[in-house]
């Protein structure tokens, strides 16, 4: 039976509250599926199961407050005796790996541990430290960046004093709950055994900055003492790219009057156009130049070890089928520039629309198999791919169907700036991934399937061609897409019915409206 514990998000964090259970007992889960919410000092933040299986047990109902390291859930298998005392709330005991307290002499000095982002987070890498040894830091004090397989997250200090000794350098990744620094009193005497474990930096690239999922509520304005102002990592970063002083934004809607990223205004520096969207095949890490003749070598980021694990699995373990076919494109393109002239749209806005209407349609284009089960899903919520150079994430437009084209249009445009920001909304939500290389010129190519969903949609350019009807040739334009399936969820004329559906939709688009 696999204890489900509340999670410390972060050094300063020691209870959470949660706010509900998005499973019921009896249900069965993926180890990726969001669990449950839990409230800290700070946001409110989605929290995995971290194991596949039956969630057998829930022992912290919603609205209860309990320690960090508290249990609050079983999952295990069906048959599986749940044991009599799993209705204790009781924190279970620390970790052996939990490094034990440093015992100095002429004062004192608190560990500064690699914190557990979540469920299935197994180790961190440093990115960098934002204090350097000497410096005096309060609690809230962001202290480092890490970077976990999903985000770089800021960690806060979580202890008042000086920081003594960085034991773990900025590029290095250890396991949580690994001893990374040493905070306390300046005249506190380091041990020689701890001064001595100092580990040499090792050069990675960075993965996006993605904030942990935070609940929007509305709150006023609160200043600290110190005179800093309280923000997302999201909202700095945004912040200073254009040029933002934070203490001039009178309002903010995160818990306690934080700042978030939306509630800052448009001035100063524009930001970053939104990032083009790019499929799983294509995306990759620059690396620095290689001198002549040498092979330039760097550790895989956790980002990228995650895009590694998954489609490798995906191709591995899916059996994928593809179907190619060619629309007229030309009636799709004089209606979006007709529409462009009223409100921002994309060609890619209409292969969306079309897709969800289609899948409506189609349930086996929003089913998948968990365990020994198809599971059928009512939303049809579709992932859009945004490549960027650092890896591959995909926000999820939720209840695509139900949007026009001008608010899917407008949905899509904030779900890529918000990636391109850091943050990835709606992540693991989705039904059907489309993914669209046409910006780039490409006619046509093929994706993989992005686990557990059971169809991916690649669309390539319009392309101007000579078209053949009927013994009459004329100059006109087309576009190539390609469906990749899994072939255990989705069969052949399914899959071919709903491709000429689709491609009846695309090529009479006054329906889309």
């Amino acid at each position: 039976m696999f204890e489900v514990q509340m999670p410390q998000a972060g050094q300063s964090m020691e209870e959470g509250t949660i706010v509900r259970w998005l499973k019921n007992e009896g249900d069965k889960i993926q180890s990726k599926d969001i669990l449950f919410e839990v409230e800290t000092d700070k946001a409110v933040v989605e929290v995995e199961a971290g194991h596949d299986g039956i969630l057998r047990k829930i022992i912290v109902p919603p609205g209860q407050m309990v320690p960090i390291r508290t249990k609050v859930g079983l999952i295990g298998d069906a048959n599986e005796p749940i044991p009599a005392d799993a209705g204790s709330s009781v924190p279970s005991a620390a970790p052996a790996a939990m490094a034990a307290p440093v015992v100095a002499t002429g004062g004192t000095l608190t560990d500064v541990l690699m914190p557990q982002a979540g469920q299935s987070m197994e180790e961190g890498t440093i990115v960098r430290w934002l204090k350097n040894e000497g410096d005096k830091v309060q609690a809230k004090d962001i202290l480092l960046e890490v970077e976990t397989d999903k985000a770089v997250v800021e960690v806060e200090a979580g202890h008042e004093g000086t920081l003594r000794k960085i034991i773990v350098s900025a590029g290095t990744t250890v396991p949580i709950r690994t001893r990374i620094a040493l905070i306390g009193d300046a005249n506190a005497a380091i041990p020689a055994d701890v001064a001595a474990l100092s580990v040499s930096p090792v050069v990675v690239a960075s993965a996006p900055r993605v904030s942990v999922p935070v609940s929007v509520v509305s709150a006023p304005v609160a200043t600290p003492a110190s005179g800093s102002v309280k923000a997302s990592p999201a909202a700095r970063k945004i912040a200073g790219e254009r040029g933002i002083d934070l203490v001039s934004v009178s309002a903010g809607s995160g818990p306690n009057g934080r700042i978030t990223s939306r509630d800052l205004p448009a001035q100063g520096v524009p930001p970053k156009a939104a990032a083009p969207v790019a499929p799983v095949a294509t995306v990759s890490t620059p690396a620095p130049a290689a001198v002549s003749g040498q092979a330039f070598r760097r550790r895989l980021t956790p980002m990228r070890k995650a895009i590694a694990r998954n489609l490798l699995a995906s191709k591995q373990t899916i059996p994928h089928f593809y179907m190619q076919l060619t629309i007229n494109a030309v009636p799709m393109s004089d209606l979006q520039k007709a529409e462009k002239s009223k409100y921002q749209c994309s060609l890619n806005d209409f292969v969306t629309k079309a897709c969800a209407k289609a899948i409506r349609e189609f349930p086996a284009f929003r089913s998948r198999i968990e365990n020994d089960e198809m599971v059928e899903f009512s939303d049809v919520n579709i992932g859009i791919a945004v490549g960027m150079d650092e890896g591959l994430v995909v926000p999820v437009i939720l209840g695509a169907d139900t949007l026009s084209i001008k608010a899917l249009a407008a949905e899509t445009r904030r779900l890529a700036q918000s990636a391109k920001t850091g943050k990835i909304e709606n992540m693991g939500k989705g039904v059907f991934t489309i993914t669209n290389l046409g910006m780039f010129g490409i006619e046509q190519f093929t994706a993989i399937v992005n686990p557990p969903e059971a169809a991916i949609l690649a669309v390539g350019t319009t392309r101007e061609t000579v078209v053949v009807q009927d013994g009459a040739m004329w100059a006109g334009k087309v576009m190539t897409v390609t469906l990749s399936a899994d072939h255990r969820v989705v069969d052949g004329l399914p899959a071919a019915k709903f491709m000429a559906r689709l491609k009846e939709l695309l090529e009479t688009p006054a329906q889309l409206l």
